[in-house]
């Protein structure tokens, strides 16, 4: 006499650990956590202010926001390569 056993679709759902696990997650919040800088320099950051004698128009005033912004981009592409690449190692 044989049995015959049918397998059911499993129900069970991924729990949170296995979504916090996943690497796209952490490179996901880390570009969004560099930019909420870079937009709360922008709103509440000082501005970078170079004196020289040879500048005659006065002090050259540069928004801290740009050299945060220019770090931000950087840290943004070379999260993303790493994080988001689709080769496998």
């Amino acid at each position: 006499m044989a049995t015959v056993m049918t397998h059911e679709p499993s129900t069970d759902k991924p729990g949170i650990m296995d979504r916090l696990l996943v690497p796209g997650f952490w490179g996901t919040v880390s570009i969004v956590v560099m930019w909420l800088a870079v937009l709360f320099d922008g709103i509440f950051g000082a501005d970078m202010i170079f004196n020289s004698s040879a500048n005659v128009n006065g002090p050259t005033v540069i928004p801290s926001v740009v050299l945060v912004a220019l770090f931000a981009v950087i840290g943004t592409s070379s999260i993303a390569k790493r994080v988001f690449r689709r080769g496998v190692d």
